[in-house]
């Protein structure tokens, strides 16, 4: 076995109890399906991709420590924008303490906030809108159909955006994945910056809604993608909650119970980072067991929950399976 580096030893040292030791376990869980012949599903939510997750994430995908995604539209286009535009992003690390009136100036400048991160509207979303509406149009012209990361995968392969790039590429996650043609799942896509801009041009008639697949599609490629890839268990890795892990771990009852396949094997592992607090009804603040009564998770399944934020944790988890 290969000698960890200092991040590892680290938090192998250091990383005791509480969170922090739910993250050396969960870590630890993660290695073991691999090495088991397990694959991993990686689902994303919240702006991962802005806070540059690609830094690390990009490297788990080219290891094959990701063997498929499931992400917000945000996700996958911010990470995108993140490449051609970063040098126009503005941090604003006192966010807590803006106004109406500071928001509202922001707003002007073309500055959309995330938290404490604001993202260029001119150098982001319209750079990138100029060259993807051509290849929707095209596919259409074509009677071409395909799923919304299948359009980005063609939009960084066909090297338009590279004059624009303003990071290493090393770091963008989905150009790692383009390159690797790495199953993606990204439910609700329409509720994205490119997927209002696609139902724009659908209400101006200058596109057909049906050029672009479905919520549905994408589940039915999933289920397929599970039956066929499911040999030595699949994982279930999830970064924050919503839809983005709500969605695809859904794919196993829908198998077992559903289509009436019971010799359909539950998820293998399963990990959460998150800091929602159980509530009535809040899926993100499900313990992991709630999963067991719905079919998703077996009463054996490896199961950990780490309460902290994912943009300290997530790269801890990943440095630790690279090795680092």
């Amino acid at each position: 076995m290969t000698t960890k580096g200092h991040i590892s030893q680290f938090i192998e040292k250091y990383y005791l109890h509480f969170n922090a030791a739910a993250l050396v376990d969960a870590a630890k869980g993660y290695e073991a399906q691999l090495n088991n012949g397990a694959k991993m599903l990686v689902s994303l939510a919240g702006a991962m991709s802005t806070a540059e997750l690609g830094k690390i994430f990009a490297e788990m995908i080219r290891q094959d420590k990701v063997h498929i995604i499931s992400c917000t539209g945000a996700n996958l286009e911010e990470d995108i924008m993140n490449l051609v535009a970063h040098s126009h992003y503005k941090r604003v690390p006192n966010y807590r303490d803006l106004t109406p009136q500071d928001e509202w100036d922001l707003l002007e400048k073309g500055l959309n906030r995330v938290t404490d991160t604001c993202i260029p509207e001119e150098e982001a979303f319209r750079r990138i809108q100029k060259h993807i509406v051509k290849i929707w149009q095209e596919a259409e012209a074509k009677g071409e159909r395909y799923l919304p990361h299948e359009y980005m995968y063609k939009l960084l392969l066909s090297g338009v955006l590279e004059e624009h790039y303003e990071i290493d590429i090393k770091d963008s996650w989905m150009y790692a994945a383009a390159e690797k043609n790495l199953p993606i799942i990204c439910p609700g896509w329409e509720d994205s910056t490119m997927g209002n801009i696609f139902a724009s041009y659908v209400l101006k008639g200058e596109l057909q809604a049906h050029t672009m697949k479905s919520g549905i599609e994408y589940m039915t490629f999933l289920a397929d993608w599970y039956t066929n890839n499911s040999e030595n268990g699949i994982g279930f890795f999830q970064i924050g909650g919503g839809i983005a892990g709500d969605f695809p771990i859904c794919v196993v009852p829908m198998l077992y119970q559903d289509m009436e396949r019971p010799e359909t094997p539950f998820w293998s592992y399963f990990c959460q980072i998150s800091d929602s607090t159980t509530s009535y009804g809040s899926y993100s603040g499900a313990v992991p067991n709630e999963k067991i009564t719905w079919g998703k998770l077996d009463i054996d399944t490896p199961k950990f929950i780490i309460e902290s934020d994912a943009t300290i944790v997530a790269p801890l988890v990943f440095a630790y399976l690279l090795g680092m």
